[in-house]
């Protein structure tokens, strides 16, 4: 699984780097591509010859050539990637990477990597338990980063452990793994169509103020971008936001609910499932001023009318084959309004979060959610949004 995969391999100042040169290898003889970025001090204990020896290609340390001034870009290398791996990964780059301190090219090149990022630590044991390390492993997990720990052999999902780095044969087994589960994940939606809504929807009230709602659409970009890994053909109908999507994404931009009301019923017949996250605004102005509304000695008074029900219309249109999921944010009775809203909606599952947890809702990276269907309720913990939505299209995919 690992043949012509290119892997970024960073080297931090650890005695374990000796290491690194046993992971080149595995990694090569597999049929891998391998770049190595190393750090000032990771020079200290490996020889960047030895390393260029291995991989047949220039060791790159700094940011400039010292030969001839040649930019390296870290850039480049972020989007040239298909994974990069730290290992050894000691407690002061473990830390610059989970607080952005961008101070060589491994960590330069960590912020800019489109790619998975599995971190190997390399410490004593009193290190690695201090609260500080462990506070910085659980940030980069929580971001999506895949933690690789002594005696695991796999994908690591706890964060205790004896500090030292795996050994290089299982760190190079973890990468296999992952690589061979999103393989056959590619596939899973292989065939399907996918209607997806994500963002606020503005309501105007003249021509310079709207009713809307703090979302960012990165729940629904992600889920997006997770069916089209999968292998399905997804039409992305967004409201107004600053995200990109990858250009394979059918993308309908709109701006208010009655447009995206009208996207979504064009598009759902042909469609085999539809997941609605945009937050919709539910009421919108009953008048639109045609001029600016000038401030004025009284109050001002609006009168607001419901807007269309787009998951609800969606669910009178839902044929057998076909499959809706929705979204509910909620402040308090959670579980019961989301039990309510699923049979309302005719939905198959309903994604609950809550404002009750911070950093998980509007214009966060993270979520925690419940899906909550006819057969009961799955809890999960709090994720990178990236991670939210492969589980969410686990479930999908589970009724597809």
């Amino acid at each position: 699984m690992l043949k012509g995969k290119k892997i970024v391999l960073g080297i931090t100042g650890s005695i374990a780097a000796y290491k690194s040169c046993l992971i080149i290898r595995q990694l090569i003889r597999k049929g891998a591509e391998v770049q190595v970025v190393i750090t000032p001090s990771g020079k200290e204990f490996i020889t960047p010859i030895t390393l260029s020896a291995l991989t047949q290609k220039p060791v790159i340390s700094d940011f400039f050539s010292q030969r001839d001034g040649t930019w390296n870009s870290h850039v480049d290398l972020g989007l040239w990637a298909d994974a990069m791996l730290v290992a050894p990964c000691t407690a002061s780059t473990l830390g610059k990477m989970a607080n952005g301190i961008a101070d060589n090219m491994l960590i330069t090149t960590y912020l800019s990597m489109k790619a998975p990022v599995f971190v190997a630590p390399a410490m004593d044991l009193d290190m690695y338990r201090h609260p500080s390390t462990q506070s910085n492993l659980a940030l980069l997990q929580s971001r999506g980063n895949h933690i690789i720990e002594a005696g695991s052999g796999f994908l690591a999902s706890g964060l205790e452990g004896k500090g030292r780095m795996e050994e290089p044969e299982a760190i190079v087994e973890c990468l296999e793994t992952f690589f061979e589960r999103e393989g056959r994940e590619k596939q899973d939606l292989k065939g399907k169509k996918i209607l997806i809504t994500a963002g606020p929807t503005y309501e105007k009230i003249d021509p310079v103020r709207f009713i809307g709602n703090y979302s960012s659409g990165k729940m629904g970009f992600a889920l997006a971008e997770e069916c089209l890994k999968r292998g399905a053909e997804v039409t992305l109908v967004a409201g107004p936001v600053s995200l990109k999507c990858s250009t394979d994404i059918n993308r309908i931009d709109v701006e208010s609910c009655a447009q995206m009301y009208q996207a979504c019923v064009d598009n759902f017949p042909s469609m085999d499932g539809a997941i609605l996250c945009a937050a919709v605004a539910d009421f919108k102005p009953a008048d639109f001023s045609q001029t600016k509304i000038k401030r004025e000695k009284d109050n001002l008074h609006l009168d607001l009318e419901p807007t269309q029900d787009i998951a609800a219309k969606l669910g009178t249109l839902k044929t057998d084959g076909q499959r809706i999921v929705a979204f509910a944010l909620e402040t308090n009775d959670e579980e019961t309004n989301a039990q309510r809203k699923l049979e309302k909606k005719n939905a198959d599952f309903i994604v609950l979060n809550s404002t009750r947890n911070p950093g998980t809702t509007f214009q966060s990276d993270d979520n925690q959610i419940t899906i909550i269907s006819k057969k009961g309720k799955k809890e999960y913990g709090k994720k990178s949004k990236q991670e939210v939505a492969h589980d969410i299209i686990d479930e999908l995919s589970s009724i597809l």
